[in-house]
């Protein structure tokens, strides 16, 4: 019996044919980005064959845009972006600049407006999160000086998006598109003299100031708590039904009570989780749900995009293309080399920033939306995106073949270089598997690992920490211990362990789900690894114990364990005494 289904349709042709190009573009060593754009692009309705429903895919899209930004804010780090913010501020603000002064120079040579060559250029100006971070961790550059400032970079980056998806609504009329209603802000502007413009952008700062507000004084207070509380249930369910709620929900209401965007509400309440310790099994638990998401995102997005484009503004698209990858990233090499740093530190920024992706995609589909932009905007947006994407692999390539040569070079070559890396701090070591084996795997060295693993150094048993503080991690490394630094859910450091080989497991994690990932992952690993668990309640043992942990300890047992030992023994005191 036929079934008019089109929501199951879009979705399931759309995430199948995506899986299929996204494994494909894997397997020729391409961000799978790639595959899921061209996904979209043989769905769309400039292409033979079926076309999905382009009103439930944009839906289905919002959904992703507002787990891609709560993932955003999720990872937003303060202190990562302190710590690189001599060159990450100005350098992101000045590439911005640049990319976007390039991108209104190409728009006005194709007779665009004014105020559609400056959107269009912010659309150029930022890079792809994903393929950014994927690209670092690759090559295990994150906890790298370049890794540091490429992210770093990027936030700057994000934070400046962010802001633009707030102003755009109010000021598009100005920019020459579809003018807000101005409804309350023009009656305001009057009474205080001032323009529409102006009005709605007083309005606006009203309403983001009061969602902002709101969410620091209040969401700070009521989120972390109602984290903490699923968790203590025990049921790892509703903890990620929990955050889901919280993602969904906050933005929602944000948009239904103060007008802003689905995407700054999101951004900030994964800002405000980030706060809290559960922040990271809370990323770990909507992943597949933002994953899946994110691939309709990108998806809907290639069904925007009609391939005509590529015969019909053939030199559009590879000027557009050309901003993107040699614009971009001689602005960024610059202003890395203007801040005395080395050169290959500046061409590995310069790599990480060739390409455009998820906010760019945001940004082009709401200004063509709002009128801004022309479509033809959205097909150069699309068709840059998918090239410099496809491209970025084979620039990090030519960098690794450019670095192996240096390494190479003879001493008296070596030397400036080595007198040019001096100014600036020297890179870590990639972490390698470890050796070990016969060992006890130890995660966390907070009070409770701390004691663990005095005593079994006491007792000349070898020992491997997890730690994921970098100061903690240090001060053990001194002391002649082996140290992995990071957090211990990540599967690739987890598999740096040798949990096939270890005797052992020792965790002293308080978070019973992101303990729970560990144990399930060293029994899947090796099923005859003694496994030690600390739990905080009596529903996080059997949970824990589930997953195959042999021993569940929780303070609250031991407490009261020890006290009962103390009372009896006293009893036996006093009745020995008696006698």
């Amino acid at each position: 019996m036929p079934h008019d289904t089109p929501l199951i349709a879009t979705i399931a042709i759309g995430i199948g044919l995506a899986f299929l190009l996204g494994l494909a573009a894997q397997r020729l060593r391409l961000p799978p980005i790639a595959g899921y754009l061209i996904a979209g692009v043989f769905i769309g309705p400039f292409t033979p064959g079926f076309v999905a429903d382009q009103k439930l895919a944009q839906e289905l899209a919002e959904i992703g845009v507002i787990l891609l930004m709560f993932g955003v804010g999720l990872h937003f780090s303060l202190k990562d972006l302190l710590s690189v913010r001599a060159i990450a501020i100005p350098g992101a603000i000045g590439q911005i600049a640049m990319a976007t002064l390039l991108g209104m120079g190409l728009a006005w040579g194709m007779g665009w407006q004014a105020g559609a060559g400056f959107v269009f250029g912010l659309t150029l100006s930022v890079a792809s999160t994903v393929v950014l971070l994927r690209a670092l961790q690759e090559r295990r550059l994150i906890e790298t000086e370049r890794g540091r400032i490429a992210v770093g970079w990027l936030i700057v980056e994000d934070l400046f998006m962010v802001l633009t998806l707030v102003l755009l609504p109010p000021l598009a009329g100005f920019l020459g598109g579809r003018a807000a209603d101005p409804g309350v802000n023009l009656g305001l502007a009057t009474s205080l003299g001032l323009g529409s413009v102006w009005g709605t952008l007083l309005v606006t700062a009203f309403k983001v100031a009061g969602f902002v507000g709101l969410m620091l004084v209040v969401g700070r207070r009521i989120i972390p708590w109602v984290l903490h509380y699923v968790a203590h249930t025990g049921s790892r369910e509703l903890f990620r039904l929990s955050v889901l709620a919280i993602a969904l929900g906050v933005a929602y209401g944000s948009a239904a009570l103060f007008g802003v965007s689905f995407a700054l509400g999101a951004f900030f309440a994964g800002m405000v989780l980030a706060e809290s310790a559960l922040s990271t099994q809370a990323a770990r638990e909507t992943l597949p749900l933002r994953d899946a998401f994110a691939v309709l995102f990108f998806v809907s997005v290639g069904m925007l995009f009609n391939p005509a484009a590529l015969v019909e503004q053939p030199f559009a698209v590879l000027a557009t293309f050309l901003i993107i990858v040699i614009g971009k990233s001689c602005a960024a090499y610059g202003i890395v080399r203007l801040f005395r740093h080395s050169n290959r530190v500046a061409l590995t920024i310069s790599a990480s920033l060739a390409q455009i992706g998820e906010f760019s995609f945001i940004l082009v589909v709401l200004g063509t939306r709002l009128e801004v932009l022309p479509v033809e905007a959205r097909d150069l947006v699309v068709a840059g995106a998918i090239l410099s994407i496809l491209v970025n692999p084979v620039l990090f390539l030519a960098l690794e073949r450019w670095s192996e040569r240096q390494d190479q070079a003879a001493p008296a070559a070596a030397a400036p270089e080595e007198t040019e890396r001096a100014s600036t701090p020297p890179e870590p070591e990639e972490e390698a598997p470890t050796g070990l084996s016969g060992h006890v795997v130890l995660i966390g060295h907070g009070q409770v690992g701390s004691i663990v693993a005095s005593g079994l150094k006491r007792g000349g048993i070898p020992l491997l920490v997890v730690e994921a503080d970098p100061e903690r991690a240090e001060a053990l490394r001194g002391s002649g211990t082996e140290v992995f630094t990071g957090a211990s859910g990540e599967t690739e450091l987890l598999k740096r362990l040798n949990l096939e080989g270890a005797r052992m497991l020792v965790s002293t994690l308080p978070d019973p789900f992101e303990a729970g990932h560990v144990v399930e992952h060293a029994r899947a690993a090796n099923p005859a690894i003694r496994i030690i668990a600390r739990a905080t309640n009596t529903d996080s043992v059997s949970y824990l114990k589930s997953l195959g942990a042999d021993l569940v300890f929780t303070g609250q047992e031991e407490i009261a364990q020890s006290m009962l030992a103390a009372l009896l023994g006293e009893t036996m005191k006093d009745t020995g005494g008696a006698r």
